[in-house]
């Protein structure tokens, strides 16, 4: 089970490069220099850097931050940060654990997706059997076939109206310009109503023991710190783990 994850999780990296391969292709063709050399004062040499290289390697550096905006990573995370609030645990887990939790969630929710770009773009890219733009085309379509089913038609309609775009016959015709930042705002919406769901019973018990210790004359104690280790019995008794992880991945199909 583990060779598997990891084989879907190393499919991650050619689906990468094969978005990465416009902008590799463009730089290419056009020869864009890293550096430009001239010469200087006192028989010295002045390195500089191109514009076109500049706006390259940008590009370049959002476009993993791009790909986790097309995944489930924006409402898991969303998710596991709401909840260590409603645990009241400040640092625990640390921002690290959380982060890697949420991408390894990532990868097992979004390994069909992966496969298909992979099968369906990637290798017959590899093998030289399919052109590039073909193929781009080919690996962005289970990504958009994915963000599709989770974004609400609202949201779509409104960067729809925003934009003036177009009438379209079907999915397969909204660019990724509208349903990408509608995605988001779908994912958004989603992981704050699941958010609110898991906050709930930690705030009742915030509740009744912020009303035992104003009955008891204990003004001066922190509800707070006395509710914890109650909210962590209650976690670790109802398998809180288990139960969140499994209705985030339940959440995606």
């Amino acid at each position: 089970m583990k060779h598997a994850f990891l084989h879907r999780a190393a499919r991650f990296a050619p689906v990468l490069i094969l978005c990465l391969a416009p902008a590799l292709a463009y730089a290419q063709a056009n020869g864009l220099p890293a550096f430009n050399a001239s010469p200087g004062p006192h028989g010295g040499t002045t390195y500089s850097l191109s514009v076109q290289t500049m706006l390259l390697l940008t590009m370049l550096s959002f476009l993993p931050a791009m790909l986790l905006m097309m995944t489930s990573f924006t409402r898991i995370i969303i998710v596991l940060s709401l909840l260590r609030q409603a645990l009241g645990t400040a640092t625990t887990p640390p921002n690290q654990v959380l982060v890697g939790l949420a991408m390894f969630l990532t990868f097992f929710v979004m390994s069909p997706v992966l496969d298909r770009a992979y099968n369906d773009g990637y290798k017959p890219f590899s093998d030289g059997s399919m052109p590039m733009e073909q193929a781009v085309q080919r690996g962005v379509a289970p990504f958009k076939t994915f963000m599709l089913k989770q974004t609400r038609e609202t949201d779509l309609a409104l960067f729809a109206k925003i934009s003036k775009a177009a009438p379209m016959q079907g999915p397969e015709d909204v660019p990724l310009s509208l349903l990408v930042p509608a995605f988001v705002t779908s994912e958004l919406k989603t992981g704050f109503q699941i958010g609110f769901t898991v906050f709930i019973p930690f705030l009742i018990i915030d509740m009744v023991v912020a009303s035992v210790l104003m009955s008891m004359g204990m003004m001066m104690v922190s509800p707070s710190t006395v509710s914890l280790p109650f909210k962590l019995m209650l976690f670790v008794l109802v398998d809180g783990w288990q139960l969140l992880i499994g209705s985030l991945a339940q959440s995606f199909t």
